[in-house]
């Protein structure tokens, strides 16, 4: 395990004014999730990183998420906030911009269903999409965008 310095150091050295996306690496739902931003991210905003791995679960306690909740998509804002679940959703959406900033709209609903909804299809996202064995291993061209 890295110290809390060293993950500060890595964040700045490695995704300097990027933000963080940490993702479940073994759901063919959050894998296609991660496709889909990729080629729609036109200002290169993302970085990604999977929840599983040793330093999506480093950077889980450096921010303070609790182990438990790692069942869901965290934005991270290094130095700013994160945001989880259904806002993490709503906030890629505003960050890719165009028609995918539209999906804000649906922050006029309260979190609480938002989150009901997020964890319904969160609940059933591998019955109904399958699962991997393991964490997705990124093309040579898409190297870049991962942690």
């Amino acid at each position: 395990m890295k110290t809390k310095n060293e993950i500060t150091s890595f964040l700045a050295n490695t995704a300097t004014n990027k933000k963080i996306i940490l993702f479940d690496g073994v759901c063919n739902l959050c894998n296609g999730a991660v496709q889909f931003i990729i080629k729609h991210d036109k200002k290169d905003v993302f970085r990604f990183v999977a929840l599983q791995s040793d330093l999506g679960k480093e950077i889980c306690i450096y921010i303070g998420v609790d182990q438990s909740k790692i069942d869901s998509i965290i934005l991270y804002n290094p130095g700013v906030a994160y945001y989880y679940k259904s806002l993490a959703v709503l906030e890629i959406g505003e960050d890719l911009g165009g028609i995918y900033s539209l999906a804000s709209i649906f922050k006029i609903f309260p979190e609480k269903l938002r989150n009901y909804i997020y964890d319904y299809i969160a609940k059933n996202r591998y019955k109904w999409y399958g699962k991997k064995e393991s964490c997705m291993i990124p093309t040579p061209e898409l190297k870049a965008k991962f942690l």
